[in-house]
């Protein structure tokens, strides 16, 4: 063997040395590409299916979005069109009243039509959910009512609501108006 051949094994085997310690291993490095790209393509492949079940699950979400807005805007919008609707029976009972008030001297007349018109007002907005709050003879509660007078009385307990200033009304649990109250204290 000639001495060219010989360095040339020694390179070649340092070499193949080398790329063992590396991990690599010059004969079966194409099987490993062929299964390293095969894998690489069907990574690709779930990669592209999730991007694009992403894409259209962000669009979905962005039309929600935009949706609830476009409802939210029109209950603000037209969310008294129920209670209005019901009102403007009412307001044609006042137009009706009134025509038929210029004509009548009969001051009982007038107070009957008044009464009825008032009682179909509050028919109307209980319909629509108003209520308005106890007071007279209930315990002062700073959730429904406003003290504006305090009254000394002992024929009454403590902190009992004595009368009525200006009524206090509710929607279901919330507070419209606190009733403005005259509340009992010790004297």
């Amino acid at each position: 063997m000639s001495e060219n051949k010989k360095h040339e094994e020694n390179l070649f085997n340092e070499e193949n040395k080398d790329n063992l310690f590396a991990g690599e291993i010059p004969e079966e490095q194409p099987v490993i590409e062929e299964e390293n790209n095969s894998e690489v393509e069907e990574l690709q492949k779930k990669l592209d299916v999730l991007n694009q079940q992403y894409v259209r699950l962000a669009a979905d979400f962005d039309n929600y979005r935009k949706r609830q807005a476009q409802e939210r805007e029109n209950l603000l919008k037209y969310g008294s069109e129920n209670a209005l609707k019901k009102m403007i029976e009412v307001l044609d009972n006042f137009e009706r009243g009134q025509k038929a008030l210029e004509k009548v001297e009969d001051c009982q007349t007038v107070k009957d039509s008044f009464n009825l018109v008032h009682k179909q007002v509050l028919e109307t907005l209980e319909k629509l959910g108003l209520e308005a709050i106890d007071t007279e003879g209930k315990e002062f509660d700073p959730n429904f009512h406003d003290a504006v007078m305090q009254t000394p009385n002992n024929d009454v307990p403590e902190h009992t609501i004595l009368n009525e200033l200006q009524k206090g009304y509710k929607l279901g649990d919330k507070v419209l108006r606190p009733a403005l109250v005259n509340v009992a204290t010790a004297s």
